[in-house]
């Protein structure tokens, strides 16, 4: 071993278990952000951050994220270093590069450190949140017909538990009802009995952006006149909009929020975050053990368990892909650089390229709302006499990567990303339209 490598070691940050006292060094988790400011023709520069195969068109970002070279280098650098020296890297740099990343999601998304819980999915992110709501028998749950089979399943499995009931409402059509007809479809079917409001802030199946900060505009004027254990919680699965939106918690205005940081974020595989205010805090409890939160081993020896939730009791104990978690701060250079006004951006300028093309096509019905007030990145459509199956195949021939929306009524998704180009969206739509 290099005494570089070594002398880092010595100096590394807090140990696993609660109670060892080693002393912090510096936050050295993430890599530096190119030298040279972004500009407006850098995104050559973007995609060479990217091991993507030259010769296929990847729209599959909304799935699962290639990851970029500060990450690559990131994974590989924890890799090793706990291959050469498992238990020492481990104890110095556990918690410590936690809270680095945990830090890193709360700068970026407008949240305190100590208000981030690091999961491994925006699953988990579900199975924390509606597990550990404190509902009581004669309490419900708001949520639509149009979110994912993760978020009715989650609140299904919880309301066995808890006693609370699951409320499913019927969305408008977004075109005729527009973002203000969405959030009152919402508002209005609240009743003194709700106690959560559940919604996806980017739908997976038609890409319809819900208009999460007017919604939570008019739960804040409801919760002025409720009791505070009767106050409405907004509990949003962001994935979908959370990095290549120009938006974070403070506009969205939900009290919990969970999402994947192995999509739009393109951090690494097996990541992901709650992130809470304080009356989403109080009304959860903890599922899984944690080895995060600094008090947990003293408070057990003691016999007083915490009875309090934060982002570090949320956080998920146990051993994992540890050398994944630490390199979700390296995920953010690539943010850092380009800036997340510029990623929302030019996510907004590709959708627009592909939802207008696809328009113009008389075999293809769009399935994504047209207006950026109402869509992010993905882009959903159907091919007249094709299934999606067939559509999504179709053009895995021409090498063109996307994928099928898993629902009753199922769509082809492209979704285009920083990673992509112009020229690829327009070979997307040449593929499609030699469909017809």
């Amino acid at each position: 071993m290099q005494i570089g490598r070594r002398e880092f070691l010595k100096a590394g940050g807090v140990a696993l278990a609660a109670g060892s006292a080693v002393a912090a060094g510096p936050a050295t988790a993430q890599a530096p952000a190119p030298q040279r400011a972004f500009e407006a023709n850098d995104w050559a520069r973007v995609r060479a951050q990217f091991g993507l195969k030259s010769d296929r068109v990847d729209m599959s970002a909304m799935l699962i994220a290639a990851h970029p070279k500060a990450v690559r280098e990131a994974i590989a650098r924890h890799r090793d270093a706990l291959d050469e020296t498992p238990i020492e890297y481990l104890e110095q740099n556990n918690r410590r590069l936690q809270n680095v990343a945990r830090e890193r999601v709360g700068r970026y998304f407008g949240a305190l450190a100590t208000d981030v819980a690091l999961t491994d999915s925006t699953t988990m992110g579900a199975g924390l949140v509606y597990n550990g709501l404190k509902l009581r028998p004669g309490q419900e749950v708001l949520t639509t017909d149009r979110d994912y089979y993760v978020t009715h399943e989650a609140l299904r499995l919880a309301s066995m538990r808890n006693g609370a009931s699951v409320r499913r409402i019927r969305l408008p059509d977004p075109a005729k009802a527009g973002a203000g007809g969405l959030a009152q479809a919402v508002v209005r079917e609240i009743k003194p009995n709700t106690r959560v409001v559940a919604l996806t802030w980017v739908l997976s199946s038609t890409g319809l952006k819900m208009p999460i900060p007017a919604i939570s505009h008019e739960i804040a004027r409801l919760n002025a006149g409720r009791a505070e254990a009767d106050r409405i919680i907004l509990a949003v699965d962001g994935v979908h909009g959370f990095g290549n939106q120009d938006v974070g918690l403070p506009v969205l205005g939900c009290d919990l929020f969970f999402a994947g940081c192995h999509k739009w974020i393109f951090g690494p595989r097996g990541t992901g975050v709650v992130i809470g205010t304080k009356a989403g805090w109080d009304a959860l409890a903890p599922t899984i053990p944690t080895f995060l939160a600094s008090d947990a081993y003293s408070d057990w020896i003691s016999g007083t368990p915490a009875t309090d939730c934060t982002g570090a009791r949320l956080t998920p104990g146990g051993f994992k892909a540890f050398e994944h978690v630490w390199a979700l701060s390296d995920a953010f250079v690539i943010h850092d650089w380009v800036g997340r006004k510029q990623v929302a951006d030019r996510t907004a300028e590709l959708a627009d390229q592909l939802k207008t093309g696809l328009a113009a096509m008389p075999h293809v019905t769009l399935a994504t709302p047209r207006s950026r007030d109402l869509s992010a990145g993905i882009v959903s459509f159907e091919v007249a006499g094709m299934t999606p199956a067939q559509t999504v195949a179709k053009l895995r021939e021409w090498k063109i990567l996307g994928s099928v929306a898993p629902y009753a009524r199922p769509l082809v998704r492209l979704t285009p990303s920083i990673r992509n180009t112009p020229d690829e969206v327009d070979f997307a739509l040449k593929a499609v339209r030699a469909m017809a």
